[in-house]
């Protein structure tokens, strides 16, 4: 009886007598399910709303750019802020102390390397013929294949006229140059504005939130959120940069013992570059091999800074740095390559770098608000 009542109850019958407790038991939604859209509206307008977003995000990039790095930085900065509170200091004046310091040590570091970067831009051009010589072996079965290529693409097109190349005259190198100090002066400039108010506004923006929401469950819902976001992205971007800073020593060393030379400019570079993940080692990997090849005249000898960057890159980004972050960020990696790519197209570098923290951030807001669940479970690693 209980078996055919429990058919009853899948085919919408109706039982004779009350159905046994396990029966609702098992008909019963699970809560811990993930809540997937069903409706295709809902869905759809989720996507153009998305796709709107980021069509706005590339057409302003000259100001949303500057808006998301300024958005970043305070989420690493406002634990710094609270301390100087503690100190009973405004907030004003600990927001303009806290940027001071931030974009001072900078300028202090970018003049300290400006000389060195200077010199190696000189040596370039005239180490292009020592380059092309070192690197003949790689550069003949290239030429190989290229004649080979030119010689199908000649037997499939026949004796068809070739096409006369057009030089088209565009803006010259000075132009370009000048638009491009001009986007970066006033990007710079509008971060710095945005990340000084964040800083004294505190958390102005959340408690308007938290007084506009209508019910106690998303007032607290939103507060979680808020502080998830700024515990997880301060504490990676915290962390990646001690990595970094260890891996700048390391490599610095590295290459004042190659005998490379300029070992603050080299430490510098591998800093910056392990920001970006997966790509900015790969870049890495061809500078050295460059620098190597230009400094050192033993060859198999200028092979040893790049096989030693990257050893160092394997020890710290496969292992050290992935257990210290397991617990707070467990992404697709397949997602992080594509969000790399992706934010490059649309920002450039600091695109590439702001990549990781904003994917994090949606996976937190995803893991946090029932109907988004499902895409929140998408990106786990």
């Amino acid at each position: 009886m209980a078996v055919v009542r429990s058919l009853r109850l899948l085919t919408g019958r109706k039982a004779a007598e009350t159905p046994p407790i396990g029966a609702i038991d098992i008909a019963a939604p699970d809560e811990d399910d993930l809540a997937i859209p069903a409706d295709a509206n809902t869905v759809f307008l989720g996507g153009l709303f998305a796709l709107a977003v980021l069509a706005g995000c590339y057409a302003a990039a000259e100001i949303a750019l500057p808006i998301v790095l300024a958005f970043v930085l305070s989420l690493v900065l406002q634990p710094a802020m609270r301390q100087l509170e503690r100190l009973y200091l405004p907030r004003a004046i600990a927001a303009l102390l806290i940027i001071v310091l931030l974009f001072g040590t900078l300028a202090g570091l970018g003049a300290a390397l400006s000389g060195p970067a200077a010199s190696w831009a000189q040596k370039l051009p005239s180490g292009i013929p020592k380059l092309q010589e070192r690197l003949s072996f790689v550069s003949r079965p290239l030429t190989a294949v290229e004649k080979f290529a030119d010689q199908a693409q000649g037997l499939t097109q026949g004796d068809q006229p070739k096409a006369l190349a057009v030089a088209v005259q565009g803006s010259g190198l000075s132009d370009r140059l000048l638009t491009g100090t001009r986007w970066l002066a006033s990007g710079f400039l509008e971060t710095v504005l945005v990340l000084f108010f964040l800083l004294v506004s505190g958390d102005t923006f959340l408690r308007r939130l938290v007084e506009v929401l209508p019910r106690f469950k998303n007032k607290r819902q939103a507060v979680e959120i808020f502080q998830q976001i700024e515990s997880d992205v301060a504490a990676y971007l915290f962390t990646i940069t001690i990595m970094n800073l260890v891996v700048a020593v390391v490599t610095g060393a590295v290459m004042a013992f190659c005998g490379v030379g300029d070992p603050l400019l080299w430490g510098t570079v591998a800093f910056l570059l392990n920001y970006i993940p997966i790509l900015g080692p790969m870049i890495g990997v061809v500078v050295f091999l460059l620098v190597g090849l230009l400094s050192i005249q033993t060859l198999w000898l200028a092979f040893l800074p790049a096989g030693l960057y990257l050893a160092i890159h394997l020890a710290e980004g496969e292992t050290v740095t992935p257990m210290m972050l397991a617990r707070r960020f467990t992404i697709n990696p397949v997602l992080v390559i594509l969000a790399l790519v992706f934010w490059y197209w649309m920002w450039g570098v600091p695109g590439a770098i702001l990549a990781t923290p904003m994917l994090a951030i949606t996976k937190i807001i995803c893991d946090r608000i029932r109907p988004l669940t499902a895409f929140g479970h998408f990106m786990e690693g």
